[in-house]
């Protein structure tokens, strides 16, 4: 079995700063994409950003230049700066990994249990 665990959400000030991680555990052979989504009030889950196993990265417009994101191969762990944050990045942040549990298996999506930001004006 394989969870992702996030940390590090909460109340800021706008113009301030968070940052979000996330750890996978447990029946972990391979972690191919990982990425940060997050659904706001109302609205549809969105990408943030993602980082392939080898680095390369993808943020939304909105975040760029404001977030960065990063991972830790050897930790199985992904992380999310994020500076400069507005009211309008109030959201629950989700954790997405593809992970390979066991040799030979395919990818499995998973997702973390969400924690929220929130942006005060």
């Amino acid at each position: 079995q394989v969870q992702l665990v996030e940390s590090g959400g909460g109340l800021v000030q706008a113009g301030g700063s968070l940052r979000l991680s996330c750890a996978a555990s447990g029946s972990v052979f391979s972690i191919g994409v990982m990425a940060w989504y997050r659904q706001a009030p109302g609205k549809q889950r969105e990408l943030v950003a993602h980082i392939t196993s080898g680095s390369s990265t993808f943020r939304a417009d909105s975040v760029k230049g404001r977030f960065s994101i990063s991972r830790d191969n050897a930790k199985n762990t992904v992380n999310l700066q994020m500076n400069n944050l507005k009211p309008e990045d109030t959201a629950v942040y989700y954790c997405h990994a593809n992970i390979i549990s066991t040799y030979g298996s395919p990818y499995v999506n998973y997702w973390g249990q969400g924690t929220q930001v929130t942006v005060s004006s």
